[in-house]
């Protein structure tokens, strides 16, 4: 099923198709001597980023050379194609304000309904201004027309026009001693009738209405909404306009004359090249033009910190000193001005590889002659290390644009010696390059150093430093040894694990996935690195998940547990532990905390950022947070199982935690919640909920059994109440399958785990049934879909990869063995360049979607190839 865009951007898209737009491009680049300067240049680029932008303008002189009647006003072609690509763009509007009626404005500009018109000098904003006008008003502008004929029509290259709020007088053909004459008792007779008088251009208007373009301009605002706005103008009346410009604003003046204006253009058509330029600046910002896949950014870590790499080595995502603290790069989710870390040959070439070296998350990006070599070192807690080695022999091309808080923390940069240092940063920020020369540049708001890098005499190290205190000497020889540390440390690692012959690469790789987004210091588990990675391409469906899910991260360290790694699943039960010290009773955890265990600070959103392939909001924190999410427990409670069960012993404190977990279950298990989706609606009785409630006391029961504890009295006889009451009250006879919550018909993907956990027999007839139904609503070709229902929030989303390792899982578990192995290799088949999965995939637009890289992604792909790895076994021998 295809996802559908975001309606606005959609729309946006529609209208841009139906608009020439080649005559802008022709039209884009920029002219010193046609006004365009560097100076504009860059703050039209701060201009384009506004969340909200209105674009408005004058119209005769500043649209177009020519004023009067006569098809001659028409707007110049480029200006007029430009008005209308900019009002197609998602929050951005467009408007003339006019010294000449609306009538007549709405005729002679042809211009369609998505631009805003205001005629008479900012007066009439609808055409029923001119059937309001009192008997009074309408006696006295009959009055002011007659005066003006009797006195100036008979001159030669004048005329009288009749408005809806006033009279206009044309001069323009008129010779300068005629224009002269004319101004002259023209203001005789306003002054005489106590009407306004403006001369606006070769147009000379007598009101009865002040002339308000300025108060128009602020109507404007205030109805659109906008949080900047542009205004461009020619004429003395224009400057009232100009006048109410602040802040972000930018005001332009066309043509000759005085004005307060910031910038002047000489002509009409300059002025169409500004919004020519306009809308590719703001196109670019808003779309996210050239947005690389998800699936194809690399990620580097080192247990404390993480970072992400575009396929030719930018690192366009950083975060520091934790993981949910401001970026310091945030390209993937706004382009260069969010922040970037560049290298590239100079001498331009195709990038030939990207690949982590062996058994390491270690990366290397290499071209014909450049070769960068790319991690994160151990650093003490609060210390972020990121390394870039640089070799080859050619020259490489260094961009170092750090963009702190998401763009929004103002610095600058200072060179010291052999050092960047970015100056005005609560943290530290230094840049280490012992032989490297930088060139400082500043755009008024953010600096940024280059500089290029012969490579021929030997590597060139690059070491950002974030946080520390304490200035440390360069150490070229000694970076090739920490290198090797690091790397053998990984690959120590890996030899550890016992992995399963089915597609051992890539589980390996998700393993070292999996450790890296352990975040050590604490033993809290990332359920991603990212945050507001869309799950819809121009949707709003963007979330943070730089937390820790109480779900996801017992799942994570239970993938590591059951390949032999146990010191990340104790890490994470010392985590809980802590939280639990300073809870009011486990059945009030919350389902997220931050790695510092600490509760979550109110969802907000980074308007300055576009977000990744122009999808808004960017949001920062996350309001689950505060959510009922009765599931939670049933994943620790597996994990403490599982753990003791591969140890053959359970310590005290593990067994502690197990009595909390079901403590919890009892007395809460019976209260609808939000779920594991997370739904943005009235709590439920979800069956997954009531399934992992089950799973809690069962594996308790198991647990103690196991290893000679007591069970509490009351687990066992709960348990089989959860049981009985999920298998009466989550089948649906209408859907011939279990489904999401009680009472409802839809269907769910997390309802597999009604079999998959041991809770009914997988070959039981309502299990089968339910397989097959989850296959036939919501498996659409390599992926499976969450469900379909009304979740509350605009917009779709694409197939989850969790979803798709259950639906493997549950048809290993009916027998299914061929079904499994097509989905399994169809999901392989996705995986990116370097090993790693994002959240999600639409198969319609085949377009990788969701957080990146994504645990759940990676702990179902490994769970699955183990299965797959004791079936085939298993029918091997048969």
């Amino acid at each position: 099923m295809p996802t559908p865009l975001n309606q606005t951007v959609a729309d946006s898209a529609l209208l841009m198709n139906s608009l020439p737009l080649g005559l802008l491009r022709s039209f884009v680049r920029p002219h010193e001597d046609q006004g365009i300067t560097e100076e504009l240049m860059a703050d039209l680029k701060i201009l384009s980023r506004e969340p909200g932008l209105l674009v408005a303008c004058n119209y005769g002189g500043t649209l177009h050379s020519a004023e009067g009647v006569s098809t001659e006003t028409l707007p110049l072609d480029s200006a007029a194609v430009a008005l209308r690509a900019l009002a197609a763009l998602p929050n951005t509007h467009t408007a003339i304000i006019s010294g000449r009626s609306l009538r007549d404005l709405a005729a002679v500009s042809r211009l369609p309904a998505e631009v805003h018109l205001v005629g008479s000098h900012g007066v009439e904003f609808d055409m029923g201004f001119a059937y309001n006008l009192t008997l009074a008003t309408e006696t006295l502008l009959q009055q002011v027309a007659t005066a003006l004929t009797e006195a100036v029509a008979y001159e030669k290259g004048v005329s009288i026009v009749r408005k809806p709020a006033g009279v206009a007088v044309h001069t323009r053909p008129a010779a300068p001693e005629v224009v002269e004459r004319v101004i002259f008792k023209s203001q005789q007779i306003a002054i005489e009738f106590g009407v306004y008088f403006i001369v606006d251009g070769t147009v000379l208007d007598l009101t009865v209405d002040e002339p308000a373009k300025g108060k128009a301009l602020e109507t404007l605002r205030q109805r659109l909404g906008v949080s900047a706005a542009l205004f461009a103008g020619d004429a003395a009346s224009d400057e009232k306009a100009l006048a109410t410009l602040r802040g972000p604003d930018l005001g332009l003046h066309v043509g000759p004359g005085q004005t307060t204006a910031a910038y002047t253009l000489p002509d009409p058509e300059a002025f169409a090249r500004v919004l020519a330029l306009l809308f590719e600046l703001r196109r670019s910002w808003l779309f996210g033009e050239d947005a690389v896949g998800l699936e194809r950014h690399s990620m580097i870590g080192n247990g404390t910190s993480t970072a992400l790499l575009t396929p030719d080595a930018k690192v366009c995502w950083m975060s520091h000193p934790l993981p949910d603290s401001g970026s310091l790069f945030a390209h993937i989710l706004g382009g260069d001005p969010a922040g970037h870390f560049s290298i590239e040959p100079v001498k331009p070439s195709p990038v030939l590889a990207q690949r982590y070296v062996d058994n390491t998350m270690i990366v290397e990006t290499r071209w014909a002659d450049v070769t960068v070599t790319d991690y994160l070192e151990p650093a003490p807690e609060g210390i972020t290390s990121l390394v870039r080695v640089l070799s080859g022999t050619g020259t490489a091309r260094v961009v170092f644009a750090p963009r702190p808080d998401y763009a929004n923390a103002p610095f600058n940069m200072e060179i010291r010696g052999h050092e960047v240092h970015v100056v005005g940063t609560s943290d530290p920020i230094i840049l280490i390059a012992p032989g490297v020369d930088f060139t400082i540049t500043n755009d008024s708001r953010h600096a940024t150093a280059t500089a290029e890098v012969p490579l021929q005499y030997g590597p060139i190290v690059l070491n950002l430093r974030c946080g520390d205190t304490e200035s440390l000497p360069a150490d070229l020889a000694g970076e090739a040894e920490r290198r090797a540390a690091v790397g053998q440390s990984s690959r120590d690692w890996v030899k550890s694990l016992q992995l399963p012959t089915v597609n051992t690469s890539l589980v390996r790789r998700s393993a070292l996935v999996l450790k890296s987004l352990v975040h050590e210091p604490t033993g809290a588990v990332l359920a991603a690195p990212t945050t507001s990675l869309p799950e819809g391409i121009g949707g709003t469906r963007n979330w943070d998940y730089r937390y820790c899910w109480l779900r996801d991260g017992s799942m994570t360290v239970n993938a590591l547990v059951g390949l032999g790694s146990t010191e990340e699943a104790d890490g994470f039960l010392r985590w809980l532990g802590r939280i639990l010290d300073n809870a009011p009773g486990p059945e009030w955890l919350h389902p997220l905390y931050s790695v510092t265990g600490a509760p979550l600070s109110t969802e907000a959103i980074v308007e300055s950022l576009p977000g990744y392939a122009g999808s808004r909001p960017v949001r920062i924190g996350n309001a689950a947070d505060h959510q009922v999410q009765l599931d939670v427990f049933g994943p620790i409670a597996e994990l403490i199982h599982d753990l003791g069960e591969r140890r053959g012993y359970l310590p005290d404190e593990h067994w502690f935690l197990m009595e909390q977990m079901a403590h919890a279950v009892i007395a809460r298990w019976h209260e609808p919640d939000h779920g594991i989706w997370e739904a943005r609606r009235p709590p439920r009785h979800h069956v997954y909920s009531k399934v992992m409630c089950w799973v809690t006391l069962d594996r308790a029961l198991k647990a103690a059994a196991l290893h000679g504890r007591t069970a509490h009295a009351d687990w066992s006889s709960t348990a089989d109440t959860i049981r009985e009451e999920v298998l009466r009250e989550g089948w649906d006879d209408s859907a011939a399958s279990y489904t999401v919550a009680y009472d409802s018909p839809d269907l769910d993907a997390a309802v597999l785990h009604i079999g998959l956990s041991g809770l009914i027999d997988v070959q039981d007839q309502r299990f089968l049934d339910t397989v097959t139904a989850v296959e036939r609503e919501l498996r659409v070709g390599p992926t499976v879909f969450r469900y379909r229902y009304d979740d509350g929030l605009p917009g779709l989303e694409g197939g989850f990869h969790i979803c798709t390792t259950w639906l493997i899982e549950a048809y290993l578990a009916v027998g299914r063995l061929d079904d499994a192995l097509e989905l399994f290799n169809q999901l392989v088949a996705l995986f990116g360049p370097t090993g790693l999965l994002p959240e999600e995939y639409d198969p319609a637009t085949e377009t990788h979607l969701g957080n990146h890289p994504q645990a759940y992604s990676h702990l179902g792909f490994i769970r699955c190839a183990q299965l797959l790895d004791h079936y085939l076994a298993h029918a091997d021998v048969e």
